[in-house]
């Protein structure tokens, strides 16, 4: 692969240099002081959780693309899915303002853009699989970077609160994403070895079974609950602390609390 194929765009940068001013003002600003909340610091830890999910859907679907292309589908190239260009991963509107409205209100980190991958293009069942699992395996690492960075490296407890709830967000979807439900990336890491009838199945029922894992999550309080536990497990195992991450969550939905 050369290195000019994968060439990040303006908007990737503009996106990051937004994270990173929302984290410099958690940083500066505590968002929990003796007098109650400080906005400047809420605000910036709210716009670090937003940026840092924004980049965290562009990373998820442009590790799907960079496997695909090593794998042998090199169209991703010519439809700008390397680019790192969230604009590129389908609907705008579905597959970034959606997701973060619902990150924003509910607090849970639903699936963002999709790429398009010519699976008939890729060398082998295994590589098929492996570029659906190059996505949420992208939030594992994210998850897991941030929580050792919290850990290791002393920080602000503002900028500390809301790098340990975007950890604890990227953990959670990849649990989530991990599922085996057709329209999920879980699913299809293990499609390429289903029968002719199970995949069938799963094609017919792609647009229509991740609502219903969603209208469950919201509607149904123990769903989320074991999601959310899971992930808790996950976190706690590689070091994260629960009470930094519950507090972020705090500040995050500081409607809400």
């Amino acid at each position: 692969m050369h290195r000019s194929v994968v060439r990040p765009s303006p908007l990737f940068y503009a996106i990051l240099a937004i994270t990173i001013a929302g984290g410099l003002i958690a940083a500066f600003f505590d968002p929990v002081t003796l007098s109650g909340r400080d906005a400047m610091g809420t605000l910036g830890v709210f716009v670090l959780v937003l940026g840092g999910w924004a980049l965290s859907l562009t990373l998820h679907e442009f590790g799907h693309a960079i496997v695909a292309y090593r794998g042998g589908d090199h169209e991703v190239a010519a439809k700008g899915y390397l680019t790192m260009d969230i604009r590129r991963y389908t609907d705008p509107v579905l597959s970034l303002v959606l997701p973060l409205l619902i990150l924003a209100i509910g607090g849970i980190p639903l699936p963002g853009g999709a790429v398009w991958i010519n699976r008939w293009a890729l060398r082998s069942r295994s590589v098929s699989s492996w570029v659906s699992l190059a996505g949420p395996l992208s939030n594992l690492t994210i998850g897991i970077a941030l929580t050792i960075v919290v850990g290791f490296v002393e920080m602000p407890i503002g900028l500390a609160v809301g790098l340990s709830y975007l950890a604890s967000l990227q953990i959670l979807a990849f649990v989530i994403n991990i599922l085996p439900v057709p329209g999920l990336d879980g699913f299809g890491a293990i499609e390429p070895y289903l029968s002719p009838q199970a995949r069938e199945f799963g094609a017919k029922a792609r647009p229509w079974a991740p609502l219903v894992l969603f209208a469950l999550i919201f509607a149904v309080p123990p769903v989320g609950q074991a999601l959310w536990g899971i992930t808790d497990t996950i976190f706690d195992a590689i070091g994260g602390d629960s009470r930094f991450a519950e507090a972020g969550q705090a500040v995050f939905m500081f409607w809400r609390y």
